[in-house]
């Protein structure tokens, strides 16, 4: 038998391979440009909470921190009409029952239509890609309509209960079990008479690591953010912390620039802790996920 040789690839191609991973100094200009694009408005925005509401419209814009943080602050927590102390409680319970609520259900319900046998699991499917299509603001009507009916209007469970399952986080699972579980590892736990829960517990869950670190992280953040939907259906007397910044822009004669962006700057902390906390664990997850995909 004659052994195969691989052909080494021609000199040309290794060379313009070599200058494609080698970095320039506009490489370096462009990642620059980007970090200080992405920096400057929450720079800035710790900036303004630290000066007096004239500094917003200062030229040229205030660059440094100024001496009004601690009386701002103050006044932020003292301020009645925004309660941002309820609103901060309100957000971090939402925030951490929907991303607990979603990684469960989801995982669940991706395991399920990725490696379990039923009539309609195709029909389920792209019934499940297609709401991800639907933007949230045409379904605001009618969750208003049943919030009504249920008595939920002004209570924090209107904003948890619509988002304890999503369409991409069920898809994401989906796609994520079909790449990870086999079906002989599956089949041979029922072989040992592992019951189908004690499968998904057992089995797919430990596997599921990754993307549920991900899928929780990316809807903390999600419902955190979310204003449009807190607007519509919470008072001012028990808001989310998003609703209570927009409470502090409530002023028919002038608007408080120091206050607001204090309240941003507070309601953004929690999301850069999780970031720097976890950002690396984040990035682990992510390519661990790569390498076994």
């Amino acid at each position: 038998m004659t052994a195969t040789t691989m052909t080494p690839p021609p000199a040309t191609s290794r060379g313009r391979l070599r200058r494609m991973r080698e970095t320039t100094p506009l490489t370096y200009f462009a990642l620059i440009l980007t970090v200080l694009t992405s920096i400057f408005p929450l720079w800035w925005m710790f900036v303004i909470a630290t000066r007096t509401s004239s500094a917003a419209s200062q030229w040229p814009p205030a660059l440094l921190p100024g001496g009004r943080l601690l009386e701002n602050i103050d006044r932020l927590f003292a301020n009645t009409t925004a309660n941002f102390t309820t609103g901060l409680i309100n957000s971090l319970v939402a925030s951490t029952t929907v991303s607990v609520s979603v990684v469960f259900f989801c995982s669940l319900a991706g395991f399920a239509l990725a490696k379990l046998r039923f009539s309609g699991r195709t029909f389920f499917t792209v019934a499940v890609v297609v709401t991800m299509a639907v933007p949230v603001q045409v379904g605001i009507i009618p969750l208003l309509i049943l919030m009504d009916w249920l008595g939920w209007r002004g209570q924090l469970q209107a904003v948890i209960v619509p988002f304890m399952v999503s369409g991409f986080g069920v898809f994401m699972m989906r796609q994520y079990v079909l790449q990870t579980i086999p079906d002989e590892l599956m089949e041979a736990a029922r072989i040992d008479g592992c019951s189908t829960f004690r499968i998904y517990w057992s089995i797919v869950l430990p596997a599921l690591r990754p993307a549920m670190v991900v899928l929780g992280l990316l809807t903390f953040m999600q419902v955190w953010n979310e204003f449009i939907w807190a607007i519509a259906v919470l008072t001012p007397d028990n808001p989310t912390v998003q609703f209570s910044i927009n409470q502090l822009n409530e002023s028919a004669y002038s608007r408080d620039f120091a206050l607001m962006f204090t309240g941003a700057t507070f309601a953004t902390l929690p999301l850069l802790i999780i970031f720097f906390v976890l950002g690396r664990q984040l990035v682990g997850r992510i390519m661990e996920g790569a390498i076994k995909a």
